[in-house]
């Protein structure tokens, strides 16, 4: 139980001021962003959001897999989305590396093969972009009336690219 003490106590901190309850849960500023998981990366903060503002899906890389497909599409119609952002960021682990470095990285730290599960890195980002906003793009259950941008957020300058 002690493994997760710290955060317990810093829980127990925040809920001592937490303000937020009965808040229904949508989209106020309309903005649905997928970004990677990388800890680099404040997604509110960043784009000068506020608690509620938008609703977040994170994953490794920022891609567009069907789970966030299934996000967006939710965000869409029930949440207030009105405006996608797909933002990678730059010295992504997912983009800098190759599937066999993945492995290899993987496998020595459990000590057995892993080459069986696919971690999906990322050979060219600004393509991959492109065809994540296509995707989002071009799905029947996402209206044509939200918006998609594809942007790369530099983790060195906090300064977000439109690519595409």
């Amino acid at each position: 139980m002690g493994d997760f003490d710290d955060l317990l106590k810093a829980n127990r901190d925040f809920a001592e001021t937490f303000d937020h309850a009965g808040f229904d849960g949508k989209a106020h500023a309309g903005v649905a962003i997928v970004t990677c998981m990388d800890s680099r990366i404040d997604p509110l903060r960043m784009l000068g959001l506020d608690y509620g503002d938008a609703k977040i899906f994170r994953n490794p890389g920022g891609r567009i897999t069907e789970a966030a497909l299934e996000a967006l599409v939710l965000g869409a119609h029930l949440l207030n989305v009105d405006r996608v952002l797909v933002i990678p960021h730059t010295r992504c682990a997912m983009a800098s590396s190759t599937e066999a470095e993945i492995h290899d990285k993987i496998g020595a730290a459990v000590g057995h093969d892993v080459t069986w599960h696919a971690f999906h890195v990322i050979a060219d980002q600004r393509a991959a972009l492109a065809e994540d906003v296509r995707k989002v793009t071009s799905h029947p259950l996402v209206p044509d009336s939200v918006k998609v941008g594809g942007f790369i957020y530099d983790v060195d300058t906090g300064l977000l690219d439109q690519v595409v």
